[in-house]
């Protein structure tokens, strides 16, 4: 019964010791931090657009007439003034040919016209001829000078229409395909269509912003430097090699989708991109001025909405409620709430309590797929102390040898 007695004893020392290791203060948790301080940030917004052709003319038979051939490759590269199409020049070189008939026969009825006038002013002054004479004579002059220039004008327009048998291109650009074929009538009371000529380089990017995001944007005060710059996203996901920028911003609302039209010139000197093709594209509106950059991890949200931790001066947790505008390349740009030289906790945020110490360490980027910084205890759970090395208490095992002796002397008993 002594024996019982002295283990019972012992036992008691050990949960004692036990006892006063578990309620010791756990050290402060070390917890990964920013400093952030205010600074520029460029204002991107990323649209969706569509490609258009910088200038797009429709290459119609201006004359009527058979189309006799075509003197392009369809889909090819076409210079200003290149022919394109010839359309049979007999009729209008015909037709060229008696207006310049009737341009001699009014020459020669002015020729003899203006002699009789001469002729009739030389006789006047001797009363040789009568007043009625005179006026006859001046009057006809007058007609055939008018005749000659009517005459003129039909040779002229007679020309212009034999020059419009051969259709040049009007603009330099990719050449479409052929809507009429060789041997059929054209240009037969309405002017027809026989191709389309579009340039290429450069390209419109027409594209659209909700008016609401627009004020927004405006109401910025944003500094800018030249105009805005747009960059296009190809479907595989990089970048274009060429920057575009804005040249044209709506004055009006559409009332269907209450959008305001904006138009960006992209160059297209290789004509990789075509007209027609959706892109989504990233405009530069300008640069936000004292803004903070945040990695997002670092950003929490509740109820009350954004939010993060900050270490202070005095090594205490605080809640900070933050304003963020978007998120940009893992980071978030916080227009609200920071101040310069706040230490924004990132990593460690499940050990960081408000209103606690902590120890705050400079925050490593590549700690941020572990969650935690690295070598940090992590504190105890439940509420139970971690069991100690066996090394720290020497006398813990000797006293167990006898008691397991004694219960089997016991048991012997």
């Amino acid at each position: 019964m002594r024996r019982i007695a002295t283990i019972t004893l012992l036992l008691a020392a050990l949960a004692a010791c036990g006892g006063e290791d578990g309620q010791q203060a756990p050290p402060p948790p070390e917890l990964g931090v920013v400093t952030v301080q205010p600074a520029n940030a460029p204002l991107r917004r990323d649209l969706v657009g569509r490609l258009a052709a910088y200038r797009s003319a429709d290459v119609r038979a201006r004359v009527p007439g058979v189309l006799q051939r075509r003197s392009y490759q369809e889909g090819s590269d076409v210079k200003e003034g290149q022919v394109l199409f010839e359309i049979d020049p007999a009729p209008l070189r015909a037709a060229a040919g008696e207006a310049q008939a009737a341009l001699a026969q009014a020459r020669a009825n002015q020729a003899n016209a203006r002699a009789a006038a001469n002729r009739a002013r030389s006789l006047a002054p001797q009363k040789f001829v009568s007043q009625s004479d005179l006026d006859n004579a001046l009057a006809a002059e007058r007609s055939a000078d008018a005749a000659v220039q009517a005459a003129q004008s039909a040779v002229d327009s007679a020309n212009i229409n034999l020059g419009y048998a051969t259709v040049r291109s009007p603009i330099a650009g990719r050449a479409g395909k052929q809507q009429v074929t060789e041997g059929a009538l054209v240009g037969q009371g309405t002017a027809t269509l026989l191709t389309t000529v579009d340039q290429i380089d450069p390209l419109y990017v027409n594209f659209s912003m909700g008016s609401a995001e627009l004020d927004q944007v405006r109401a910025m005060q944003l500094e800018r430097q030249g105009p805005v710059a747009v960059q296009v996203k190809l479907p595989d996901g990089s970048v274009y090699a060429h920057e575009g920028e804005l040249d044209f911003s709506g004055d009006t609302v559409d009332p269907e989708t209450g959008a305001v039209s904006l138009r960006a010139t992209l160059p297209n000197p290789d004509r990789r991109l075509l007209p027609g093709t959706y892109v989504t594209l990233v405009a530069t509106l300008g640069v936000q001025q004292g803004v903070y950059t945040v990695p997002q991890a670092a950003v929490q949200r509740d109820a009350t909405g954004p939010y993060v931790l900050v270490v202070g001066a005095d090594d205490t947790v605080a809640r900070k409620d933050v304003t963020t505008d978007r998120a940009e390349g893992g980071q978030w740009i916080v227009t609200a709430g920071l101040a310069a030289g706040d230490r924004v906790v990132v990593s460690g945020l499940q050990r960081a309590k408000v209103g606690e110490p902590a120890t705050a360490t400079p925050w490593q980027p590549g700690a941020a797929a572990n969650g935690a910084a690295q070598g940090t205890p992590a504190a105890p759970t439940g509420g139970q102390a971690a069991p100690a090395p066996a090394g720290d208490h020497p006398d813990a095992a000797d006293p167990a040898a006898p008691a397991e002796a004694g219960d089997d002397a016991a048991t012997q008993d």
